[in-house]
């Protein structure tokens, strides 16, 4: 049996198109319903103003998004994201003010700050054999706490005017953050689409022991996608302190809550073994619309986080939903 017969034994080569097409036609209803909702009932919703600030924030939980989606599909689960964006800000402001490297060079090796700590995420769940969610919560306390030591809990200034272009800058009036963030959907999308490697994903999403016995490195594929969760996330946060032009060891708080949300409301299953990053990208779109009615209708913050819980709850049961009748029609097949 070869690694490409995984792909049979373990899940479909890719999610079917008939569940994609159901879940995408529903997610864009939901869109236009909040839409159609948020435009009744203030004024400014539809404000060009306003659709540039959508679309100008959507990078940050958009771009961390596509790593998430990469590691539910395999099966695991991510909860340090957000920790790891705030270190990757916190070491790019410490390595450029203190250190007197390039900004550049700080951002880049802030980045990699980050994918270390997805290195040591994919090394504990492979070959320590730790469940990811334990793995994970460890690590959201533990980089979260580093990035307030390194930082002696202080906020740093970073005014810069090629650094602050990254989210703050535009090209013919679309936000460069956005752009960056559309070219890596599209580049992941041809990943999961039409790559081995995206296949592979599926399959041990799908069933771990059997892409083992079909020759897959699933423990190499694993610590490849713990890897890329935290160079996405790391990403984002050189977006988050570019935009705000400071970084601070408390960014990004509640961020991997926010990105789980979008993802499982896009149609990735908890259980592994099927998503798409079309359906994430809604995800993120309807989450960030959401966010931005409730705040042009003046509704307390506390019922925003209110809303927030009542949409993972719900993402989450139609999960529950998704996964009950597909094993219904494995059944009568």
């Amino acid at each position: 049996m070869t690694s490409s017969d995984a792909v049979s034994v373990g899940a479909p080569r890719r999610p079917r198109f008939t569940d994609d097409r159901l879940t995408t036609l529903s997610l864009i209803a939901v869109f236009v319903a909040l839409c159609l909702f948020f435009g009744t009932q203030t004024p400014f919703f539809f404000s060009s103003a306003n659709l540039d600030t959508i679309t100008s924030t959507l990078a940050i939980v958009g771009i961390t998004a596509i790593g998430m989606t990469l590691v539910l599909i395999t099966g695991g689960v991510d909860l340090s994201v957000g920790s790891v964006a705030a270190l990757s800000g916190v070491v790019t402001s410490l390595l450029w003010l203190k250190g007197g490297l390039p900004l550049g060079l700080s951002a880049v090796l802030g980045v990699g700050a980050g994918g270390l700590v997805g290195l040591i995420n994919g090394g504990i769940v492979t070959y320590l054999k730790i469940n990811p969610l334990i793995t994970t919560l460890a690590t959201f306390s533990i980089v979260r706490g580093l990035a307030f030591v390194l930082s002696e809990g202080q906020t740093n200034l970073l005014s810069n005017e090629a650094f602050n272009f990254i989210g703050r800058g535009s090209i013919g009036g679309v936000p460069f953050s956005l752009l960056l963030m559309i070219a890596l959907y599209l580049a992941f999308l041809f990943i999961l689409r039409y790559t081995q490697f995206g296949r592979n994903l599926y399959a041990i999403g799908g069933s771990p022991q059997a892409s083992r016995l079909a020759g897959i490195p699933v423990s190499r594929h694993l610590l490849t996608v713990y890897v890329i969760s935290a160079l996405l996330a790391s990403l984002s946060g050189i977006i988050n302190v570019s935009q705000l032009a400071s970084s601070a060891p408390r960014a990004a708080v509640g961020l991997e809550f926010t990105v789980i949300t979008a993802v499982v409301l896009g149609g990735t299953s908890l259980s592994g073994g099927k998503g798409t990053l079309i359906g994430t990208i809604m995800g993120v779109i309807i989450l960030r619309t959401l966010d931005n009615g409730l705040v042009l209708m003046q509704v307390s913050s506390f019922f925003q986080d209110v809303a927030r819980g009542l949409v993972l709850i719900l993402a989450v049961g139609f999960d529950q939903i998704r996964l009950k009748l597909s094993r219904i029609q494995r059944r009568r097949a």
